[in-house]
């Protein structure tokens, strides 16, 4: 099968969740990537729970299916060594260590560079290496808080709110992945690699701020916290059996919502007459959204609304999410063959590409499960040498 990718080398340093996401998303497009662990011990995120009957992590294999690892410890000369002559081979680096490791062991951009000229080399964080923050240390919640995110979600009486996924990390992952792709059609018209500085904090802005950002340069009105309800037509309302999210902004949308609910009266009353009248008396207008919700089920609200056209949908719970008919047919659950653990299934692979679709079931590697391939076919290491590297601690 074709791939996207499927000439491009990737030299993957990631660990955890931000890095790794990245890399994946590169694999899924048919990269090969080469995942960089540390002898014996490997991606910390290996030993994270939930774990399989056979020990492999769930997470670790959500996010680096479809990877070669190989193991080479970085802080021996000789290893350092080794990773010089694999850069040579590969077309990208990806690492999000903090800033300054890589320098440290000789292994930043500007060294790297100088040995294959053509390198893209990626770099994520949590503030960049630029900045008086970029020192500091951050993780998700550190990145959804200072890029703004956090201080918007959440009800209005209530404390700012994480979002429950790590979306910042996922943010930085998918930034990195994008600027990756750009810098691969600039060196294929030019021949020339380049350096790639991804902050979380920078992606989560980008996306918490896009609008808000706008209003409050604009006008100098803070954003504030609305819970589950942007105004009166647009949220989630209580129904007999559960939530629906109702998601009504057009003028004609809001019409045809009246209709639906038998409220064709208040299309004639002038406060209602526009969205930026009915924004001033959103609460009355939920009020009355949540009361015609109600009084009806799920089925009945969604059907209805559907039926005119106008976007609703139930709130399902996450197994019924899970085993949705739609992401199904649309083969977002795929099933992967572990070496170790068996058949996993995990999420399908979101590139919809008529030519080049790559395989959402490629399985995550375990620990050093490339070193003969790499080092043998790759580096033409001898059988003797890879031993004698084991032996010494440096694979």
């Amino acid at each position: 099968m074709a791939t996207a990718l499927q000439h491009i080398k990737v030299l993957d340093f990631t660990r955890a969740l931000a890095g790794p996401f990245c890399t994946f998303k590169l694999a899924q497009l048919g990269a090969e990537v080469i995942k960089i662990e540390i002898p014996g011990e490997g991606d910390a995120s290996r030993t994270n729970d939930p774990q399989t009957e056979g020990g492999e992590s769930y997470m670790f294999i959500s996010v680096n299916r479809g990877k070669k690892s190989i193991t080479l410890n970085l802080a021996a000369e000789k290893g350092r060594e080794i990773c010089k002559q694999l850069v040579e081979k590969v077309n990208v680096v990806v690492e999000n260590f903090s800033p300054g490791v890589m320098d440290r062991l000789g292994l930043g951009y500007e060294e790297l560079s100088r040995i294959n000229p053509g390198l893209i080399y990626a770099s994520s964080s949590g503030f960049g290496h630029t900045g008086p923050y970029s020192a500091r240390p951050a993780y998700d919640t550190i990145a959804q808080a200072m890029g703004g995110l956090m201080i918007q979600n959440g009800f209005p009486d209530g404390p700012p709110t994480m979002v429950g996924v790590a979306v910042s990390d996922m943010l930085a992952g998918l930034y990195n992945t994008i600027s990756i792709l750009a810098a691969l059609q600039y060196r294929s018209i030019t021949g020339e690699g380049q350096y790639i500085d991804i902050s979380m904090q920078d992606c989560t802005w980008d996306v918490a701020g896009a609008g808000a950002a706008a209003v409050y340069y604009g006008t100098g009105q803070i954003p504030q916290r609305n819970g589950n309800r942007y105004f009166g037509t647009f949220g989630v309302f209580p129904a007999k059996d559960g939530d629906v999210v109702i998601n009504v902004v057009t003028i004609g949308q809001w019409e045809n919502l009246m209709r639906v609910m038998g409220k064709e009266d208040l299309l004639e009353i002038e406060k209602y007459v526009d969205r930026t009248k009915r924004t001033e008396v959103s609460g009355e207008i939920s009020a009355l959204v949540e009361a015609w919700t109600g009084e009806r089920t799920i089925e009945e609200i969604v059907k209805l609304l559907s039926d005119a056209h106008l976007p609703a949908s139930p709130v399902p719970p996450f197994e019924q999410v899970a085993n949705d008919p739609q992401l199904l047919s649309r083969n977002m659950v795929a099933e992967v063959d572990q070496v170790i653990s068996g058949k996993v299934k995990v999420t399908g692979s979101p590139f919809k590409l008529s030519k080049t679709p790559g395989d959402p079931t490629l399985p995550a590697p375990f620990l050093g499960q490339h070193n003969h391939e790499i080092y043998c076919d790759v580096l033409g290491y001898s059988e003797q040498e890879i031993r004698q590297l084991a032996d010494d601690g440096i694979i």
